[in-house]
This record gives C-alpha cells, sequence and structure tokens, in this order.
C-alpha cells in the first residue's frame, strides 16, 4: 500500500518506475559524491510505503536535485534536523538547475500544461490559470464519477505542484499569484477529500494543513470555506473528534463568503448541523437543516462559483438531512429524504448516488424492511470487476451486511446479498 502519497505523485507525473526513478537517482549520487549510488527498485517500493520515513542524506539531495522540491515536500519525516554537508552540493549552474528543468518539462508533459525554463523567468499570466482550473474541473468531475481514489489522489497533488511551480520559476501579478496559490489550494483540497473519502485519517490531516496555508496566500475565502467544510468530516472520522468538528463548521459558517452567497451560506449551515448532531444537539442541528433550505432558496442558480461547489443541490441537502434524522431515531423520516435525494440527484453523481443508497438501505433495515433493504444494497454494489466504491460507501455496505448477519441472517434477500457482497469484496 502507498502511504508517501507525495512521492507517489511527483513519480506519476514524470512518468517514472520505481526502477526508472532508482537508476536517475543512482547517477544524481554519482554527480554529488562521485561515486554512483546502489538504490534498487525495493528501496524505492520501501519509501512508497512508509517502511523509510527519511532516507540518508545523500538520497535526499538526489531526490531534492531530481524533483526540484525539498524531502520533507516529498513526504519524508525527518527523524532529527538534517545537517549541512558542503561536499555534497553541487557547483553552481550544475546538476540541480539542469535536472529541476528536466523534472519540470517531465511533470508538463503528464499534466498536459507547460513549464518553461526556469532560467528565462517567463511571464505567468491568466492563460497559465484557466489551464489549471480546466484539469481541476476534470478532477472534481472524476471524483464525482467514482470518488476519492489513490490515483486522483495524487494527480491532485502533482497539479498542486505544478501551480506552486509557476509561482516560483516565472513572474506575475499579484492578481495572477493569488489565482495560482487558489489552484494550489484547490488540488491539495481535491487531495484532502479524497484521502477523507478513502477514511486515510493522517494523511488527509497533512493535506488539510498545506491547503489551508495556499488558501490563505491566496487570501480566498471560498478555498478556505471549502477545506473548512471537509475538516468537519475529517474531525469527524478521528476518535474524540466531535468537538473539533464543530469548532471547524462554525469557523465556516463565520467566513465572508457566507456573507456574499448564500448558496456558501446554505453550505456552511449544513455542516454546522451534522457537527452538532454529532456532539448530541439534534434539535439544533435540525433547526440548522431549516436555515439552510433557506438560504438555498436565496441563492442565485446560476452564479459563477468554482466547480467543486456543483454536487451541493435540493438533493444533496436531502441526502444530509437524513444522515441526522437516522442519527436521531426517526428512520422513517430519513427514508423519505433519502428516496427525494435519491430521485433529485444528478445522473453524473455515481459516487453519492451509492453512497446514499447504502444509507437508505440501513435505514430501511432498521424499520425491519428486510427484502426491500437488500434489494436497495444491492444497487450500490460495484457493476463489474474493476468498478469500486469510495471508503465511506464502503464502511456503511460493510455495516449493513454486519447488521443484516445480526438481525436476519435467513431472510430471503439475505443469501443473495451475501453472495454479491462477497464476490464484490473480492475485487475491491
Amino acid at each position: 500500500m502507498t502511504s508517501n502519497v507525495h512521492l507517489a505523485g511527483h513519480m506519476a507525473a514524470a512518468a517514472l518506475s520505481q526502477a526508472e526513478l532508482a537508476d536517475r537517482l543512482n547517477r544524481q549520487i554519482e554527480h554529488l559524491t562521485g561515486r554512483p549510488g546502489s538504490l534498487q527498485a525495493r528501496h524505492i517500493r520501501n519509501w512508497l510505503g512508509g517502511k523509510t520515513r527519511w532516507p540518508q542524506e545523500r538520497q535526499r539531495r538526489a531526490l531534492e536535485a531530481e524533483f526540484g522540491v525539498n524531502a520533507e515536500d516529498l513526504g519524508f519525516t525527518p527523524r532529527t534536523r538534517p545537517s549541512s554537508h558542503p561536499d555534497l552540493v553541487p557547483p553552481e549552474d550544475s546538476v540541480d538547475r539542469r535536472h529541476f528543468t528536466v523534472s519540470a518539462a517531465a511533470l508538463a508533459a503528464a499534466t498536459l500544461l507547460s513549464i518553461p525554463d526556469a532560467t528565462a523567468r517567463p511571464r505567468v499570466g491568466m492563460g497559465d490559470v484557466e489551464a489549471l482550473e480546466l484539469r481541476f474541473a476534470e478532477l472534481v468531475a472524476a471524483d464525482n464519477a467514482a470518488g476519492g481514489t489513490l490515483t486522483l489522489e495524487t494527480r491532485a497533488l502533482a497539479f498542486a505542484h505544478h501551480a506552486l511551480e509557476r509561482i516560483k520559476v516565472g513572474t506575475a501579478s499579484a492578481r495572477v499569484q493569488n489565482r495560482l496559490y487558489a489552484s494550489a489550494a484547490a488540488f491539495t483540497g481535491t487531495a484532502l477529500w479524497s484521502a477523507i473519502d478513502a477514511r486515510e485519517v493522517d494523511r488527509a490531516e497533512r493535506h488539510f494543513d498545506r491547503a489551508l496555508r495556499y488558501a490563505r496566500l491566496a487570501q480566498d475565502p471560498v478555498a478556505e470555506l471549502r477545506l473548512w467544510s471537509h475538516q468537519v468530516l475529517l474531525s469527524g472520522q478521528r476518535p474524540g473528534g466531535r468537538n473539533e468538528a464543530l469548532a471547524a463548521a462554525e469557523a465556516g459558517r463565520k467566513s465572508s463568503a457566507c456573507r456574499r452567497d448564500p448558496l456558501y451560506r446554505s453550505l456552511a449551515t449544513t455542516r454546522l448541523a451534522s457537527a452538532q448532531a454529532q456532539v448530541g444537539e439534534y434539535t439544533n442541528a435540525l433547526r440548522s437543516f431549516d436555515h439552510a433550505r433557506a438560504s438555498l432558496r436565496q441563492a442565485d442558480p446560476n452564479g459563477q462559483r468554482p466547480s467543486w461547489i456543483g454536487f451541493y443541490d435540493e438533493a444533496e441537502l436531502n441526502g444530509l438531512t437524513a444522515l441526522v434524522m437516522d442519527q436521531t431515531g426517526r428512520h422513517a423520516e430519513a427514508e423519505k429524504h433519502l428516496h427525494q435525494a435519491l430521485t433529485r440527484l444528478r445522473p453524473d453523481l455515481v459516487r453519492n448516488r451509492n453512497y446514499y443508497s447504502a444509507a437508505l438501505a440501513l435505514v430501511q433495515l432498521r424499520q425491519g424492511e428486510v427484502e426491500q433493504a437488500c434489494a436497495t444494497a444491492l444497487t450500490a454494489l460495484p457493476a463489474r470487476a474493476g468498478d469500486s466504491l469510495s471508503g465511506r460507501t464502503r464502511t456503511l455496505l460493510n455495516n449493513f451486511h454486519r447488521n443484516l448477519h445480526d438481525t436476519a441472517p435467513n431472510a430471503r434477500g439475505a443469501a443473495e446479498w451475501k453472495s454479491r457482497y462477497t464476490e464484490a469484496k473480492g475485487f475491491q
């Protein structure tokens, strides 16, 4: 399993296999020290898997020369503060600059975006920003279809790196620079969401810290609002994180973006409702959902907004309401809201359809509708080998399977469910 997604993202962007990276780093080490390195693919595999969290210094220097970023930005964690070794520093204008340019070009080829020679200090303009925003919209569409995956996460990190490199290697107006930081925040936010969807809490926390820093450098309250919205869900996944989730929701609700646009205010208020429910404030949670509906009715459906918020509409609000209704034991009302959500959900939101179908199956099972629950749960399973479920949907279906086994293992629909569920788990 890949745990160092930062290194994986840079490798994917440069189209490097483990063996290819080892060969390139051995050449870098030879240039730095005068003796060839002895890295093999297994060393790269240990870095990716987290077995080796802080490579030897000459290996780190080679990595930094190859990718043009420091070792910590490549996902490595120092045991102690790295010491300086002048004998490992190449002469000015030598391999560092040359290999940085080569790696940047490889990144550009992989992402279909161009990075000019860093020595030229090219002008970076709105065309560069618009190209990044187009790629961001493509990642959002991929997430809507399949949910958070490691591939999506690493691609998002590679694009974030690309946006930051535009700032480093070029000259830009303050407006363009802010937009580039906003792009870095957007892509890192997508990596954050992918990690949340996969329930990789520690990894998601690291993405959140970086994304929030970029959003603040961009002076972008909408980007910050998105991150606080994600933090509500992330904190809820961490044991003992309920109060932190509530604080994150309140921070998002106070955003200036919420004052300017009722749609953002509606989304932030649903996150507040979810956080209130987590700490047992059910009356406040239901009241917050009423406020969220009122704000949604006030929002201009044709307003210009970033693509990430395209998922949020009346269907999503019904789905989120249902989850809290279920928490309060109001299962019949939860079922009604879930049916409304699934009826109104856009066809491209496949990930959300699977998630709310799994939630509906659980609600039906809790009401004793065993056969209907099994039929509903089957609709949330992958249609064929190679398809996948997001981590949160998989968790709901695992819960459904356990609850069905505990309450009605001999029901007519249980046998088909068990067979299909076991088959699906085999190719997840």
